[in-house]
């Protein structure tokens, strides 16, 4: 299948946008709490979709939540402690790029947990999640997959790229090397958390625009029916001639020249 170009990827992106933002008008005016976790190898593409459904909306209503590693105290806590502090309230739609399940991915693979960690973690997800989803929560996981060959020319794309060489970690240096202990680590969640109540979706992301797509039309059409009209605004004529802005303290610094 031929890689869809930027015009071809906006031209089926446009609708859904319309179709997310009245996800989005829905979740306010019926109080739903909705959490969608983005999950993948690195460099599968979970930016680029977490960008794809929120761009359009409020952000205060929508945010990304991504974690950095647990502080000393954090360590500490129960596991999915400081997740649940970033859970959405009523109207709300939370964003996890990455989640809790770092410990059955990077932190297995890695040795920053034990394996009786991880082991408890697998046992302990699907009844942590079941409680959320008893609770009223719209709960959604979709894991991001992508090839070794697509893996290693991001990862040469990130180094040859200054604008995304912050994106490039020793982690993901690292990870090169252990695509087959990501994968075992992949199916070992996967069995132990896919659950009736909160199943997993993967998405091909070798083309990462097709990726989006399907990731965003799943996930509309697995919401219910989103119909909420928005709320009419009287927006009158101004009555005047519209006024150019006027300062008596400072002035703005001279525009940009443009060439």
């Amino acid at each position: 299948m031929e890689p869809m170009n930027r015009k071809e990827y906006e031209a089926v992106l446009d609708p859904m946008e319309e179709e997310l933002v009245g996800m989005a008008r829905w979740a306010r005016s019926t109080g739903q709490r909705i959490v969608v976790i983005f999950e993948g190898r690195d460099t599968a593409g979970k930016g680029g979709a977490i960008q794809a459904v929120r761009e359009r909306l409020n952000p205060r209503q929508c945010r990304t939540v991504a974690l950095s590693k647990p502080t000393e105290a954090e360590q500490t806590q129960w596991y999915f402690q400081r997740y649940v502090a970033h859970l959405p309230s009523a109207g709300e739609i939370v964003l996890f790029d990455r989640s809790w399940y770092n410990r059955a991915g990077v932190e297995r693979v890695m040795g920053y947990a034990s394996e009786a960690q991880v082991e408890a973690f697998l046992e302990q997800a699907p009844t942590f999640e079941k409680m959320l989803v008893e609770d009223g929560i719209l709960l959604f996981k979709y894991w991001l997959a992508a090839d070794q060959a697509q893996q290693e020319e991001r990862l040469r794309e990130r180094l040859e790229d200054p604008l995304k060489r912050w994106k490039l970690s020793p982690v993901d240096l690292a990870a090169r090397d252990k695509y087959d202990a990501y994968t075992q680590a992949r199916e070992a969640m996967l069995k132990a958390t896919h659950t009736e109540w909160a199943p997993w979706t993967l998405v091909d992301f070798n083309d990462q625009k097709r990726g989006r797509l399907t990731l965003v039309r799943d996930l509309l059409d697995r919401l219910p029916d989103l119909q909420v009209e928005p709320v009419p605004i009287d927006f009158p004529e101004l009555g005047r001639e519209p006024q150019a802005e006027r300062y008596s303290v400072l002035k703005p610094i001279a525009p940009f020249p443009i060439p």
